[in-house]
C-alpha cells in the first residue's frame, strides 16, 4: 500500500535519512521504531509531503507519487495523526471532526457511528472546545479525525505520548480494529515497546537515519528487537 525507496532527506545542508526503503502494507501494522533524533518523525514527515524528501521514490496504493504537498498526499489516502495531536483547540469536538470532511464528497460529510462506538467520550464532550479537553481525549479525537478521512494509509506519531494507561489500551484496541478490518496500510512510530511489539506485523529500526534492522515480527526476536531499540 506504501513503499518508498532510497528515501533522503535534509533539513537545510544537514542529512537527515539516509536512503529509507520500506514497505507498509494493507491489513498490517508497520512500525518504525528507535531511540530520540533518529529520524522516525522525519520519515513521516517525508511521506506525507509536510517536508519535501530530497531524493528517493514513493509508492501509494501501488501508484508512484511525485513530491507534492500534504495536502496533494491527503487526497491520495494518506492521513497522518502528528505528534502533539494538532487539534483546534477552539472548535468544538464536533467542529475537529468535521474538518475531516473537506477532502470527501459532499454526500459523505457525516460522522459515522463507529466513530463513537470506538470512542465514547467524542460523543459525551461533543460541545466542549477540543482545547479544554485532556491530552487522551485530544488524542482519540486526533485519530477519530484522520478516520473520518477514510484514508489507505494511516501515519500514527507517537500516539501513546504522554496518556494515561487506560486510554493507552484503548488506542491500541482501535488499532487492532482498524488493522482486522483490512484495506488500510498503518505506519505506527512507537517508543513504548510492549505497545509497540504487541500490534505490530513489520518492524523498521532506525539508527542515524538509516535502516538498522527490518523484519517481521516472526523473524525478528523480541529480545534482539529490544536491544537494537534501546542502544
Amino acid at each position: 500500500m506504501l513503499k518508498t525507496e532510497g528515501l533522503t532527506l535534509h533539513y537545510g545542508g544537514s542529512q537527515i535519512l539516509h536512503g529509507i526503503s520500506m514497505e507498509a502494507k494493507a491489513g498490517a501494522v508497520t512500525c518504525i521504531m528507535g531511540t530520540n533524533g533518529v529520524g522516525k518523525t522525519s520519515l513521516l514527515k517525508a511521506m506525507a509531503g509536510t517536508h519535501p524528501r530530497s531524493a528517493g521514490r514513493l509508492w501509494l496504493d501501488g501508484q508512484e507519487v511525485p513530491k507534492c504537498p500534504p495536502q496533494a498526499m491527503a487526497k491520495r489516502g494518506l492521513a497522518v495523526v502528528p505528534q502533539g495531536r494538532m487539534i483546534f483547540p477552539l472548535l468544538t469536538v464536533t467542529e475537529n471532526l468535521q474538518t475531516g470532511f473537506s477532502l470527501l464528497p459532499k454526500a459523505d460529510h457525516r460522522i459515522p457511528a463507529e466513530i463513537y462506538d470506538l470512542f465514547p467520550v467524542l460523543k459525551d464532550m461533543a460541545h466542549r472546545r477540543g482545547g479544554d479537553l485532556s491530552g487522551g481525549q485530544q488524542q482519540q479525537l486526533a485519530i477519530a479525525r484522520a478516520m473520518i478521512m477514510r484514508p489507505k494509509v494511516l501515519l500514527l506519531d507517537e500516539p501513546t505520548e504522554g496518556i494515561q494507561p487506560n486510554i493507552i489500551q484503548q488506542i491500541g484496541r482501535v488499532i487492532s480494529y482498524l488493522k482486522g478490518r483490512g484495506g488500510m496500510a498503518i505506519v505506527l512510530v512507537e517508543q513504548y515497546f510492549e505497545f509497540a511489539y504487541d500490534l505490530a506485523d513489520q518492524f523498521y529500526v532506525l539508527k542515524r537515519g538509516a535502516v538498522a534492522m527490518e523484519g517481521s515480527k516472526a523473524a525478528l526476536t523480541k529480545d534482539s528487537l529490544r536491544a537494537t531499540v534501546s542502544v
